[in-house]
Order: structure tokens, then sequence, then C-alpha cells
């Protein structure tokens, strides 16, 4: 992984962490408050049944006649007997308590009393927290962030090794692209450069007319190139003059453009082109439509190989004897820089620019292909 990349993955698990910790601290201490209350509602409950309990010892020893009154008493719960006044009358707390002073660490539940027992308007019961339940409570979400915590980690890595893919996808198709587009300029320079050697040193050879042919061959490689590359990058900003173009002309020419190119893999061109066929659309268009198909018709074809070209007044068809395309490539064959062959050079614009074109003239466009068979590509227009 680049330094970039692990940069733009540490600052993703950073925030995403980061944020989820908070919304999942604050989920957390909004159940752990209403959890410790129900416990707390819970010890309270006993409470209320010990002030029952108590109630009813209070009636008894009320209506008894017994000379000695035994006040009901509790280990765990404490409890006392108040006037109508909340003065302190008596309990089994170790020392006075007041109504209006209680220990708020404790639990109090507090009664009152109708009709009055043994002079008592307001009963008290008061005990220790259990925290015992609440401890294990906190122990429990404590554990349960730990764990969650691995968890969105692991969430948030692979979160962010998946968001970080179509980036990592994207610098690798840019450098795949630089070093294709290198290879491509270099390879037609180097053979102009090379051949012109050749002229100045067999000025009188027969073979220089092949030598003049390569050269035009890759000045026409040369020129195709800078012609696509202007067009994926600036064709918002052409203008367009639209005009009705005669595109059997066009074509013919193009194909005669195209001869020298598919000489040098032996491939017969044959077209069945009908004559005067005209289409409303900008020349510059035209060419790209039909030099990026024929070129992809001669590059990924074999020795030997051969070319149908077919022209009438509603469709345009190449189809020729090449490697052919996978059929689940299909979908996907106009994306820009994708090539689904590596076998032959170029940068995987072309059937992209041949897409462009075609969708800002409501054409339609069908790829047909098959392995070591071949491909038909298809254009259709309505008149």
């Amino acid at each position: 992984m680049l330094a970039s990349e692990k940069k733009a993955l540490y600052r993703f698990l950073a925030i995403y962490l980061l944020s989820t910790l908070l919304l999942f601290s604050l989920a957390s201490y909004i159940f752990y408050n209403s959890a410790k209350e129900h416990l707390i509602r819970q010890q309270k409950e006993v409470l209320k049944n010990y002030s029952q309990n108590i109630q009813s010892k209070l009636r008894e020893l009320h209506r008894s006649n017994a000379d000695k009154l035994i006040y009901p008493n509790s280990k765990d719960v404490k409890s006392a007997i108040f006037d109508l006044d909340k003065n302190y009358i008596f309990g089994s707390f170790k020392k006075q308590v007041s109504l209006d002073n209680l220990d708020k660490n404790k639990l109090n539940y507090i009664t009152k009393l109708e009709p009055y027992y043994l002079g008592s308007a307001y009963l008290l019961v008061s005990k220790k927290i259990d925290y015992a339940p609440i401890i294990k409570l906190q122990r429990s979400i404590i554990f349960f962030m730990i764990i969650a915590g691995f968890f969105f980690l692991f969430l948030g890595y692979f979160l962010g090794r998946l968001f970080i893919k179509p980036l990592k996808e994207a610098i690798e198709q840019k450098n795949h692209f630089i070093q294709d587009a290198t290879h491509e300029l270099n390879t037609p320079i180097s053979t102009i450069l090379t051949n012109i050697e050749l002229i100045e040193t067999f000025n009188k050879c027969p073979n220089a007319k092949d030598e003049l042919n390569r050269i035009e061959i890759a000045s026409k490689t040369l020129s195709r190139i800078y012609d696509d590359l202007t067009y994926i990058n600036f064709h918002h900003k052409v203008s367009k003059n639209l005009e009705e173009l005669n595109i059997s002309k066009l074509l013919k020419e193009r194909i005669e453009y195209f001869y020298a190119l598919a000489k040098t893999k032996n491939i017969n061109i044959s077209a069945n082109i009908k004559d005067d066929i005209t289409l409303k659309i900008d020349k510059n268009d035209a060419l790209r439509l039909i030099d990026n198909i024929i070129s992809n018709a001669i590059k990924y074809n074999k020795i030997d190989g051969n070319i149908n070209i077919y022209l009438d007044e509603n469709k345009f068809i190449v189809e020729d004897s090449g490697i052919g395309i996978n059929k689940k490539d299909l979908d996907k064959i106009t994306n820009r820089y994708l090539r689904v062959n590596s076998s032959e050079g170029g940068f995987g614009i072309g059937l992209n620019i041949v897409n462009m074109v075609i969708n800002e003239y409501s054409f339609k466009l069908d790829i047909t292909s098959k392995i070591n068979k071949g491909t038909k590509v298809t254009i259709l227009w309505q008149k």
C-alpha cells in the first residue's frame, strides 16, 4: 500500500472511530442511566413491600393490649415512625433521623400512615443501595464497548479499504495510462527517426519507398493519438459545426487512410458502401467515430485477417476476424482507460470516444463478439 493510501486510510479510520465512539458512548450512557434507574426502582419496590409489612405490624401492635410493645426490626432495612409534625418517635436507626435531612447515599421510602398507628403519621424505611447489580451493569457495558470497539475497528478498516479501492484503481489506471502513453508515443517517434536515418543513409536505395511508407503510418498513428487525447480532455470546449456530411465519401477516404496500417498485418479490407449517404454531424466527430472503430478492427485483428465494412442509410458496420472480446467484458468495453486485452498497445480510450460521440448524437451502439472469431460493431441512426 502506498504512503498516500495509508495516510488516507488512517485518516478515515480516525474520523470513523472517533465519530462512532462518540455516538456509541452517548448511546451507552443513555442506556446505562436507564438500566440503573430500573435497578434502583426494583430495590425501591423491596422497600415498598417492607413498608407495607411494617404497617401491618404497627396495626397489630396498635390493636393489641400487650404490656410491652416490640417494634419490628430488620438487619438490612432500617425504619422509623414520625408524628404529624414529622418529629421522630421511634425507630431502628442508631440515632435519630429527620425526614427533612435524609442520607442521599441510601434508598429512602416514606409512607403517610392513615389512620395513625401508635400516634405515628409517617413511616420511613431505608436501606443501603445494593451496588452489586449496578457494578455488574457497568462491567457488562464496558465489556460490550470493548467488543464493539474491536468490531467497529475491523469494520472501519474493511470499509476504509473498500472506499480507497476506487482511488487505488484510479491511480493504477493513471500510472498504466502514463506508461502506455509513453510507449505509444515513443514507438512511432522512434520509427520516424530511424527511417529518416535510413533514408539519409540509403538515399538511392529502392527500398526507400517502404521506409517512407513506415514513416507515413507512424505519423498517422501519432496524429490519431493526439486527436483522441485532445478530444478526451477538451471535447466540451470544442465548438461543433453540424453539416450534411457525405459519410460515404468520408468513409472511403478513411479506408484509404488506414490501408497502409492494415497492410503491415496483411489484413484485407472489403467495403460495401452505398453512395451518397449523408448525415448531419460535425466532420471531426464523424472522423473520430470512423477512425476509432476501424483502428480497433486493425489493431486487434489477426495476421492475414479480414475486415468487412458496410454502410447504408441507417447503419454503419465494421466486422473483423480478430481476437474477440469476452462476453463478461462487453458491458464495460466502452469505459475509459479500460483494456480488456493487453496484447496490443493503446490507451483504452477508442471505444470510449466512440460512445461519447454516439451519446451526443443519440445514435445506438451494438457490439457483438466471440473469442478468436472476431468482433462486430454496429452504429445505428435515424434519418
